[in-house]
């Protein structure tokens, strides 16, 4: 009962802990408010201001998956993304800075209240005031942008997980959808496309869920259930697509030399460099975000510590401690060359415990080399050969493992791998028709010499380099600012000496005087001698 308690309260624990969206269930009415930002509006927004914008017109730019929402039982007639794809792309246009957009999807309205004020004009206007000027042209563009929303994929990745003990249970599920996106622009001029870009934004949707049901008495049952589900609006989605579109228009615009920013050639060549970074990384990038880049250097040195248990003609084996140093060789992403020396013991309970030293070769297979977890087996050949040299017998072995990188230059690594002896001698008796064998399991550490991905950490230092020179600047102007304060207050206190010295030498200029008109006065009321006598 006690073990019971215990699961109920850290189920109800990590349940609490973990539901954020299940304290903030909407229970009452909310007013309206301006609609929330995609996780592109702001750096669309944060572009420099354009040297010259580009009239623009966007005819339609709508869904053209013609698929509809899934649902359960039955069917919908609700389409499964947003119809007004031309609105949102209007408004990322205008909010960039850098488009003028021109009315165009509902162009016939705007003619025929254009036709309305024109002949208002003509019938009453021009009879009161014959110099009122006419209507004036309408914009034309110099750009047109066609494309839409051109694939919506369901679940291609879902996923979850659960547990039930004793009537208490939880589950988490998930799904993932994605949405594709692609705009062109088209020269009115000539009608030639000029750039395509091609954009796609992942959906998500969560659920979480807890249960209870539980006999509490005879015949008295207890059942109760809680949960969320929080699914990322398709509509705030498309916008995140259509706004990264526009953005990466604008940057490759920036690099074919249509269009340049304010600020100049400088602005530019940073906007082209950091958005070259993020197509190399793009490219690199698999469906499921994994990184498709060399992630080991050539050149690895081993060491690991384990365990070794013989599998011969006595019974009772035991585990005995295994220590291994190696080097390693890639020849390419996935396959490389080992070479090791391994020292361990290998005994059997009162019976045999035996030293020896192996000396192995083998041919190894990266499962995943461009993650940073990878699977991976190998298998070869080698000699075990005893301490006191009486015994020496070849092998031939096979094992796998999995290497989780810890940086760039360290790994850490798990293997199990059975040996194979060419005789049954290794423990002393020789006994029946098979040959002995051992297995090894340990646990190591993966030293890369060199770099990997040389571009990459020409970049990675590069990078270090400017985030020095930035902290050097940095540096500089509060070395600077102090200085200049000292030098303010130094100045002020020289001026305040200065005054006090004009203040006292005006003190004493004034107690002369003062003194000489006294002594002028003294003289001339001191009567003379004659006058004494």
């Amino acid at each position: 009962m006690n073990n019971y308690h215990k699961f109920t309260a850290y189920l109800l624990i990590l349940f609490l802990s973990s539901c954020g969206t299940y304290f903030n269930q909407p229970i009452t009415q909310e007013a309206s408010k301006i609609g929330e930002f995609s996780r592109s509006t702001q750096k669309l927004l944060d572009l420099p201001p354009a040297k010259d914008p580009v009239e623009i017109a966007v005819y339609n730019f709508s869904d053209q998956t013609g698929q509809y929402k899934a649902v359960e039982n039955g069917s919908t007639f609700s389409t499964a993304v947003t119809q007004g794809g031309t609105t949102i792309l209007i408004k990322a246009l205008g909010d960039s800075g850098w488009f003028v957009p021109i009315e165009r999807e509902n162009l016939s309205n705007l003619s025929t209240e254009r036709n309305i004020i024109r002949n208002t004009k003509q019938e009453y206007i021009k009879g009161l005031n014959p110099n009122e000027p006419p209507l004036p042209p309408l914009l034309y563009a110099g750009l047109m942008l066609e494309g839409g929303i051109i694939s919506y994929d369901t679940n291609i990745v879902t996923g979850g997980a659960g547990a039930r003990y004793f009537g208490i249970g939880g589950s988490a599920k998930y799904r993932q959808d994605r949405i594709t996106v692609y705009l062109r622009a088209v020269s009115t001029s000539s009608g030639e496309i000029l750039k395509t870009i091609y954009v796609s934004k992942t959906i998500l949707s969560q659920a979480v869920d807890v249960n209870l049901f539980k006999f509490v008495k005879f015949q008295r049952l207890l059942e109760a259930e809680t949960g969320f589900t929080r699914n990322e609006p398709v509509q705030l989605a498309v916008t995140d697509a259509i706004e990264k579109a526009v953005r990466d228009l604008i940057l490759e615009g920036i690099i074919e030399g249509f269009w340049s920013t304010k600020a100049g050639p400088e602005v530019d060549k940073l906007l082209i460099d950091n958005y070259k970074k993020e197509i190399e990384e793009a490219n690199a990038t698999e469906l499921y975000d994994r990184y498709l880049y060399k992630r080991r250097a050539d050149n690895v040195v081993q060491a690991s510590l384990g365990g070794a248990f013989i599998n011969g003609d006595y019974i009772n084996s035991q585990w005995k401690i295994n220590s291994r140093i190696g080097y390693k060789r890639y020849l390419d992403s996935n396959f490389n060359l080992n070479l090791s020396i391994n020292k361990f013991n290998l005994a059997n309970d009162n019976l045999l415990n035996e030293g020896f030293v192996s000396v192995d070769a083998s041919l190894g297979y990266n499962i995943l080399p461009f993650d940073k977890l990878s699977p991976f087996i190998y298998g070869g050949a080698g000699t075990n050969i005893s301490d006191d040299f009486r015994s020496i017998h070849p092998k031939a072995f096979f094992g796998g493992g999995i290497e989780y990188l810890l940086s760039e230059k360290i790994g850490i690594n798990m293997y199990a791998e059975n040996n194979f002896v060419f005789s049954d001698d290794v423990d002393g008796l020789v006994r029946g028709t098979r040959d002995d064998m051992y297995l090894r399991l340990g646990v190591g550490l993966n030293f890369y010499i060199g770099n990997a991905n040389p571009k990459r950490a020409k970049e990675k230092a590069e990078e270090k380099l400017k985030r020095k020179e930035e902290r050097d600047i940095r540096r500089n102007n509060i070395e600077k600012t102090v200085f200049n304060n000292g030098k303010k207050e130094e100045r002020a206190k020289e001026k305040a000496i200065k005054k006090e010295e004009r203040s006292i030498r005006k003190n004493n200029m004034e107690k002369s005087l003062f003194k000489s008109d006294t002594e002028g006065e003294t003289e001339e009321m001191k009567p003379s001698s004659e006058e004494e006598n």
